[in-house]
């Protein structure tokens, strides 16, 4: 079956890289490469001293899913299946379980590719939306009202791009349970674990919560590696993994081996590197209140509780397609309309990971100023 353009891929295709400022990376500012080896343990840098760039294995390097498995309680290196990326393993899950018939509830707004690749699959999709009155909140009793006897998975995205919401571990037992009351698989894209605000709010992961729970993992985001296309999914339902590592011998076979090397450096030196990260994000993360109180009446917003995004509204009914473009055409700041991401609206999403988040959140002030004139 047919699939639609990636408006939002799209979108970073004309202008990542030709907007001096982006405001509006989902990622945190990447590590550089000497950084990264300058982490690396005596063993890893053997590795990498004596890499040969032949195949690597199809599910991934060995020391590598273990490494992986680690991130998990409970969870063992044969559980875990790497990609190259998380937007393959997105792919290749969705191909591999859904079909004519299936029903998938998908929170919304999202990642585009969590519910068109099951349209795709010829799936029917449910969108939940989240509620922003009540901060992007899960209406629990709208999902188990949409859950039905066709319903193959739901899919949820916490912490959530590209809102920056984050449910309560209470909200993420009720989910648990009502996936597993009602016999379905639990897609759970977790991009952004370990860059909660604070690290007490982190929920268990879907494959530590249930039998039937797969959790998506990557090296872009919160580990600040993009450029290395890693990801992986974890999950104890051997067979179902077991079909989708088959279906990924018609996609990419193998990950890349360099790539494999450097996410093995970078995951046993996990600290340091999350750390890194999480002090980019609250630094830039702190710049944001002051400026959200400052355009009060014109900007409107819900402050994350994790990750690296967050999703202002524009207060006055104006066209977020023209304003993110003579944002860009007068400033050279990059923004992300929410019409990329088919939200109706004013919703525009930033980014707060990267090191020149002060100079673009000023081109953004400088902006408003001229428009809607001084707070």
């Amino acid at each position: 079956m047919s699939i639609p353009d990636f408006k939002l891929e799209r979108y970073f295709a004309r202008w990542e890289f030709a907007a001096p400022h982006l405001l509006c990376a989902s990622d945190v500012e990447p590590l550089p490469m000497s950084e990264l080896l300058a982490l690396a343990d005596d063993e890893g840098r053997a590795l990498w001293d004596g890499l040969r760039l032949g195949y690597t294995e199809a599910a991934g390097h060995p020391l590598l899913r273990a490494e992986v498995a680690r991130l998990y309680e409970g969870v063992s290196p044969e559980e875990v299946l790497l990609f190259a990326g998380a937007e393959e393993a997105i792919y290749v899950f969705m191909r591999t379980v859904l079909g004519p018939g299936d029903r998938v509830v998908a929170t919304w707004p999202g990642y585009g590719s969590l519910y068109e690749v099951a349209r795709s699959s010829g799936a029917e999709v449910d969108l939940l939306p989240l509620d922003p009155e009540a901060g992007w909140a899960l209406d629990f009793d709208l999902l188990r009202a949409t859950l039905g006897p066709s319903t193959r998975a739901i899919v949820v995205n916490y912490p959530h791009n590209p809102t920056g919401a984050l449910l309560r571990r209470e909200e993420w037992e009720r989910l648990v349970d009502l996936a597993r009351e009602a016999g379905v698989l639990l897609f759970s894209d977790e991009v952004y674990r370990y860059l909660e605000h604070d690290p007490a709010d982190r929920l268990p992961a879907a494959v530590e919560s249930y039998e039937r729970g797969f959790s998506l993992g990557v090296m872009s985001k919160s580990f600040a590696l993009a450029g290395l296309r890693v990801g992986w999914l974890a999950t104890h339902d051997a067979d179902l993994l077991r079909r989708v590592a088959a279906y990924k011998d018609y996609t990419t076979i193998c990950c890349s081996a360099p790539a494999e090397v450097l996410s093995l450096i970078a995951l046993r030196a996990r600290d340091a590197v999350l750390a890194r990260s999480l002090r980019i994000v609250r630094e830039n993360r702190s710049r944001l209140d002051p400026f959200f109180r400052r355009w009060a009446g014109v900007l409107d917003w819900v402050p994350p509780r994790a990750g690296s995004t967050a999703f202002p509204r524009l207060v006055p009914d104006v066209d977020v397609e023209a304003f993110a473009e003579d944002l860009r055409e007068s400033e050279g700041v990059l923004v992300l309309p929410g019409t990329q991401m088919d939200y109706p609206g004013t919703h525009f999403r930033i980014g707060f990971g990267r090191t020149g988040f002060p100079a673009a959140l000023d081109g953004l002030d400088r902006y408003l100023a001229r428009r809607f004139g001084r707070p």
